[in-house]
């Protein structure tokens, strides 16, 4: 008997979530056949088998969160006797308890089936379903005991996506609050109480996703444990404006997709951090004596979804043209969009862009993304007065800040960084050389 334990897939992973089982108690296995979906921190990623054998209990339900090296389920290669495919298994999703009852950790199963709550009917885990649903509609049906046979998926392939269950989940909301509001205080979720002062704010408790929860831990510790400062500094961009225009005149004609000020100031902040490679770099930790210096220019691009901030990377920025640059950017976009990226997309940054410009945002801070040293917060670009010569004119102007480990870079190299960011952005044609 071999046990399938919960796989590091990331290098910041601490615990997963099953997403979808691909493979039942009962069924065949074969080396690389896909067993289960398992949403990390980062992603929902495969995890494919290493051997050969019979599924011989499932441990962890779709949807619950465990830490790396749990046992989450266990294949019979026929070695060793074999245990009993009920035995140290969770109930199948057909078999789960009524939403109300308590979530514990399973011994053993009965050998005749737990009856299924009246109040909905049961979704299978069944081919069809797979096939046709996300990972995140699945998880949602099952928590709110909805239907999905009758759902039109809109999604690519006929696929069920989030937005083709909204009216359901709205009504299961409105049925849930209804049941909570009759039944007796005892009988109500943990959840669905509240405190005094969150009643008179109107709060309601809402689940954070896996990816979510992570974030929020992993920016707590860096806001912290690392020492930011802050360094801002303003550009005039009324060339780099001329320039795009010019650029994208000309893409349109020829078929190409336009160039964003996000791709120039990507472009931009390659070709600085090629002059200062010491704000490429990682602190390692309190007892080395050494800091990392990246020798490639990895750009991270902040952008957000609907499990929260993703960052995937443009591997050797400074490389890349100006196109190059766009068109990789707007392939990362989709893939995030679409909920496909993988760790590989979101691996080995160097430095980090967040850009909140097309938000109207003028100005604003980020927290460095670890183990990064810095990381680039742009704000809008916007038509201000300024002097030239003895005239006032309006120019384009941007605002940017830099968020810094005090820890291996000091105001004075920030400041260069920033003062060259400036000239290059204020003289953008060696952006296109």
């Amino acid at each position: 008997m071999i046990e399938i334990t919960m796989p590091r897939l990331s290098d910041t992973m601490e615990e997963g979530s099953i997403a979808v089982w691909r493979k039942q108690p009962g069924d065949h296995v074969e080396p690389g056949d896909i067993i289960v979906e398992i949403e990390t921190d980062k992603a929902t990623m495969e995890y494919e088998a290493y051997d050969a054998g019979t599924l011989a209990a499932v441990l962890v339900r779709e949807g619950e969160t465990v830490a790396i090296g749990t046992p989450i389920a266990l294949l019979d290669d026929g070695r060793t006797s074999a245990l009993a495919p009920a035995a140290s298994a969770v109930p199948t999703p057909a078999s789960e308890p009524d939403v109300g009852t308590a979530t514990v950790a399973v011994a053993t199963v009965p050998s005749t089936p737990a009856p299924v709550s009246p109040r909905a009917p049961a979704v299978a885990d069944t081919d069809f379903h797979a096939r046709t649903a996300s990972p995140l509609v699945r998880r949602l049906a099952r928590e709110h005991h909805l239907d999905l046979r009758a759902v039109t998926g809109t999604g690519p392939g006929g696929r069920i996506i989030r937005s083709d269950i909204e009216e359901l989940l709205a009504a299961s909301a409105t049925t849930a609050s209804v049941a909570t509001a009759s039944a007796p205080p005892e009988m109500r979720r943990p959840s669905a109480q509240v405190t005094s002062a969150e009643q008179k704010r109107g709060s309601r408790p809402v689940p954070m996703s896996n990816p979510r929860r992570v974030i929020a831990r992993r920016l707590g510790e860096s806001a912290r444990t690392i020492p930011h400062f802050f360094v801002t500094s303003v550009a005039d961009v009324e060339d780099l404006v001329r320039l795009r225009t010019e650029m994208n005149e000309h893409l349109v004609t020829t078929g190409q997709p336009k160039i964003s000020f996000n791709d120039l100031v990507i472009r931009a902040v390659a070709l600085t951090l090629r002059a200062h490679p010491q704000v490429n770099a990682s602190y390692v930790d309190d007892d080395s004596p050494t800091m990392l210096i990246h020798d490639r220019i990895n750009i991270g691009m902040a952008v957000a979804s609907d499990n929260g901030l993703v960052v995937p990377v443009i591997e050797d920025a400074d490389q890349m043209s100006l196109v190059q640059i766009s068109a990789r950017a707007r392939e990362l976009a989709g893939l995030a969009d679409a909920k496909r990226l993988t760790i590989d997309h979101m691996s080995g940054g160097t430095f980090t862009i967040s850009n909140l410009g097309m938000f109207g945002v003028e100005q604003f801070t980020a927290i460095i993304n670890p183990p990064e040293g810095a990381i680039l917060a742009v704000g809008s670009t916007a038509r201000e007065p300024v002097g030239v010569g003895d005239d006032v004119v309006l120019h384009h102007r941007m605002r940017f800040t830099m968020s810094s480990d005090h820890r291996i870079i000091d105001g004075a190299l920030a400041a260069q960084f920033l003062q060259t960011l400036g000239e290059i952005l204020e003289h953008p044609y060696s952006l296109v050389l």
